[in-house]
């Protein structure tokens, strides 16, 4: 029996890890085993431990409770938080065939660390996306990751291309790079886990899920905003340009926005925003500014928005698999894919852009080309583990 470790401590990286969760106990039943553990990054527990629930996924073995703290300090604090573990399980007697990380969190690159350097190896899930903008956190942590990772599953064919600039040579393996099991790192074009979920859960948001009845929207009748990036959201002058854009597009066209909040951000509005436009946004019955939704609501809102305004490279993504056309509130984004099919426009947080680019997206024929595999990455990416660590 394979014993994995799964290194989940954000929201999206249990909604990811949904998937391969469902797969082992689908299709891998005798063969891995899967335990999970929550580093405890995403601050606010309550919000993660409902999706526990929503995504029928069990309780973490495992909760470091690192909370916030700087970069430095909370990658520190996972990295031995995640060795303890570990190294327990190999002293009593029960080893951890291999570590699974998820994205570009700090979670990730201090689960690889910690793996590592023990000679565990690490399968990173999301490998090979660049932003090519070292400012990031991400980005960083998405690079080290790889390099550190035994088996890098990326999504996307660029993914594959970027890590082939790197040096990943044909075939996915890097030469002169092998661990302490002899074995070289390669590359797994696997398609992505979250089109796999959008895929599982589409029909069980539309039974579970009242949201677009519940706040009175009609089918492709309203946008979804969503804002959490420390770059727009702790900076006063791109904040007040993504609302002026949301409140200027929502009365010139006459249409709802829908923008879900993250609980810092709400804090952050009467620092980052001007009275006047909190004035503007307290009268405006278009912008309907909610609590954080639910996967299923997310889901439901993103199948019927007629665009998705996001900071958020999941989000953009998400949008994607059903069909909805995403302006992007970042200078770049890691899912070029989705700009050279025409689905997306970048906009920054650009006044201007931003009200030029929904003009586009909402009055044009948009294509979706098959881009993130067959829906089955899960069932991949666990046939490439068990054949490497049998």
């Amino acid at each position: 029996m394979i014993r994995l470790l799964t290194i989940i401590g954000a929201r999206p990286q249990i909604i990811k890890a949904a998937a391969l969760s469902r797969a082992i106990n689908t299709h891998f039943v005798g063969q891995v085993e899967e335990y999970i553990l929550h580093t405890g990054q995403h601050y606010d527990q309550n919000m993660s431990a409902v999706f526990f629930d929503e995504l029928g996924i069990p309780q973490p073995n495992y909760n470091l409770h690192v909370g916030s703290g700087s970069h430095a300090t909370q990658t520190a604090r996972i990295t031995e938080g995640v060795e303890k573990v570990l190294v327990e399980a190999q002293t009593n007697g029960v080893p951890f065939d291999g570590v699974v990380v998820y994205g570009d969190t700090n979670s990730t690159l201090a689960a690889a660390i910690a793996a590592v350097k023990i000679h565990i190896p690490v399968f990173h899930i999301e490998a090979g996306l660049r932003s090519f903008n070292m400012t990031m956190p991400e980005e960083v942590n998405r690079i080290v990751c790889d390099q550190l990772s035994s088996i890098l599953f990326t999504p996307t064919q660029t993914g594959w291309e970027n890590l082939s600039k790197e040096g990943f040579v044909e075939g996915g393996i890097k030469q002169r790079v092998h661990f302490s099991n002899g074995k070289n790192q390669y590359v797994v074009l696997s398609g992505d886990v979250m089109y796999d979920n959008s895929l599982y859960f589409s029909a069980i948001a539309d039974d579970k899920c009242d949201i677009i009845e519940r706040l009175g929207l009609s089918y492709r009748g309203f946008i979804l905003a969503t804002i959490h990036r420390p770059a727009n959201t702790d900076n006063s002058t791109n904040l007040q340009s993504i609302f002026c854009a949301l409140l200027d597009i929502a009365d010139s066209q006459d249409i709802d926005i829908v923008l879900p909040l993250h609980p810092r951000t709400r804090k952050l509005l009467s620092i980052q925003l001007t009275a006047e436009l909190l004035q503007r946004i307290e009268v405006n019955n278009r912008l309907k500014i909610i609590e954080p939704a639910s996967f299923f609501e997310i889901i439901r809102l993103e199948k019927n928005a007629r665009v998705v305004m996001t900071d958020s490279g999941g989000v953009q993504k998400e949008a994607f698999f059903f069909e909805t056309p995403c302006v992007i509130l970042r200078p770049e984004t890691e899912w070029v894919e989705i700009i050279e099919a025409g689905a997306g426009l970048i906009a920054d947080a650009d006044y201007h852009r931003i009200v030029e680019a929904y003009n586009v997206l909402a009055n044009k024929r948009v294509a979706f080309p098959p881009l993130f595999g067959d829906g089955h990455a899960s069932e991949k990416i666990l046939g490439e583990i068990c054949n490497y660590l049998i």
